[in-house]
């Protein structure tokens, strides 16, 4: 019966008992499979499965990391945007406090050369009217000089008088006009000059009018008579010369 039973089983699978043996032997090289190298048909058809499968997993990790790429992107122009304003609003404002700095300094020295330009004006006003207290002091000297010289008569003053005393007194008025002359000498030399307009109109900024008279034979507004010499020190007016001046009819 058992051979009965082999003999069917060899007549259904045409094959002998002994090819059973090969499995075992099949199986064993299915184990060794892994360490062995494969052949290349069976490498491009593992290499081909696998990227069947690898592809189409990835395909929505990468679309949604580049929505993330582009978000922060985004986000990072945005932020350069908003550091651009503030420099944009920074530089504003600097250029803004130059500019107030700018002026400050344009007007800080426009007033020092103002300050330097009036101290040496001061300065040299100093220099120019130190003497003007002890100058005014000086002006009575000089008209009593004057008053003196001009109480001497005329006809007194030549030296063809024969008496002693007209001769005395012609001497002391030689005297005293010399004492007068080095003494406006010396006044003119420290920038002290003699007002005398006789005959010249009247100007209100160098003249005193003391009284008017009407004269036909000179014109209205003309001085025809000194009372007192005025003087000037540097061209400025320490004493105004006091006159009689022509009134209109």
């Amino acid at each position: 019966m058992l051979q009965r039973t082999f003999g069917t089983t060899f007549r259904q699978t045409g094959r002998r008992i002994v090819a059973s043996a090969p499995r075992a032997t099949s199986t064993t090289l299915i184990r060794r499979s892994p360490v062995s190298t494969p052949s290349p048909a069976t490498a491009t058809s593992s290499v081909s499965f696998r990227r069947f499968y690898a592809t189409k997993p990835e395909s929505e990790p990468v679309q949604s990391s580049t929505a993330e790429v582009d978000a922060e992107a985004e986000s990072e122009l945005s932020e350069v945007e908003k550091k651009i304003q503030e420099l944009e609003t920074s530089l504003a404002s600097k250029e803004k406090d130059i500019a107030d700095l700018k002026d400050k300094y344009l007007r800080q020295v426009a007033d020092f050369r103002n300050l330097q330009e009036t101290t040496k004006r001061e300065i040299q006003n100093s220099k120019d009217y130190a003497i003007q207290k002890f100058a005014r002091d000086l002006l009575d000297s000089v008209d009593n000089l004057e008053r003196a010289l001009a109480n001497v008569p005329e006809e007194q003053r030549t030296q063809e008088q024969e008496s002693e005393t007209d001769r005395a007194l012609i001497s002391l008025y030689d005297g005293v006009r010399m004492t007068q002359q080095v003494l406006e000498h010396t006044l003119k030399h420290h920038g002290l000059e003699k007002i005398d307009p006789l005959g010249e109109k009247f100007d209100p900024h160098r003249h005193e009018a003391t009284f008017e008279v009407a004269q036909p034979d000179k014109e209205p507004g003309t001085v025809f008579f000194v009372q007192q010499t005025g003087f000037t020190l540097n061209n400025r007016v320490l004493r105004a010369a006091k006159v009689g001046v022509v009134k209109e009819e």
